[in-house]
């Protein structure tokens, strides 16, 4: 089945186009809305073609690690739901979704984006832990970038809650934003073959040899990579890729809030 659907590919791409009819390096229409969750402090839905991802951000008071009890820290977990795909199962996280989290943590923790030692209440006791969920809702491929581009989104949307007498009230929102400095946007390039692909259907992601994401800050500057897939990559396969991936990432930032 894959060695047929391979060949389809192939000849698509041989052809300059793909499946869809869509380019090499072309995305699927994108849209990202704000606010989604009224009780979720911050909230976002991205859709990248028919691929859906809800991410939402929650704020909980925590001891801070011993190794840095001046800072405040981060958690990032994926559930890829049933719903969204007859391939995905219920339980714990699974292999898929355990790489995608730790993708998209890695692009926010590594850019430094946010300013965690700002979320530090009293030093060695007490500071903010910005926990960011990723849900899927349909996956016709490309979970990766649609979770990244959501996770980023739900952070610019989040608020604090009401936090006196060491008490948080989460039905009272603040208007004091996440101290965030930069807004890190993850690009993931295929390779099939001699070709080189963004924004996969399933169909794509089926028969590829190699993925690398590359996760840049609006400077341009390379803060995570992750490479995927069984097909061992050249240097001359990864300046490529990492090309491209900058190449694109200005399509995807230019639909964060500036």
């Amino acid at each position: 089945m894959n060695s047929e659907l391979r060949q389809n590919v192939l000849k698509s791409l041989e052809a300059g186009i793909r499946l869809d009819g869509r380019k090499t390096d072309e995305y699927r229409k994108i849209s990202v809305e704000y606010g989604i969750s009224v009780n979720a402090e911050g909230s976002a839905r991205v859709k990248i073609g028919e691929t859906e991802i809800l991410a939402g951000v929650k704020l909980s008071v925590e001891s801070p690690y011993p190794d840095s009890p001046n800072q405040g820290t981060m958690m990032v977990g994926a559930e890829l739901l049933p719903l969204s795909n007859p391939e995905f199962e219920a339980g714990p996280p699974g292999i898929q979704a355990i790489e995608i989290a730790r993708v998209v943590d890695r692009g926010i923790r590594e850019s430094e984006t946010i300013d965690t030692k700002k979320l530090c209440i009293k030093e060695g006791e007490k500071a903010w832990t910005v926990i960011i969920d990723i849900c899927t809702i349909n996956d016709d491929g490309n979970l990766f970038d649609a979770s990244a581009l959501a996770s980023m989104a739900a952070l610019q949307n989040a608020v604090f809650p009401s936090y006196e007498n060491e008490k948080i009230d989460y039905k009272k929102k603040t208007k004091e934003k996440l101290p965030l400095s930069k807004a890190p946007v993850s690009v993931t390039v295929m390779k099939i073959d001699k070709y080189f692909i963004v924004d996969p259907l399933p169909e794509e992601e089926r028969i590829l040899d190699a993925r690398l994401t590359v996760a840049t800050t609006e400077d341009g500057k390379i803060c995570a990579m992750q490479k995927g897939g069984d097909t061992p990559l050249s240097i001359e396969d990864v300046d490529r890729m990492i090309d491209i991936a900058i190449e694109k990432t200005q399509e995807l930032r230019g639909h964060l809030k500036r």
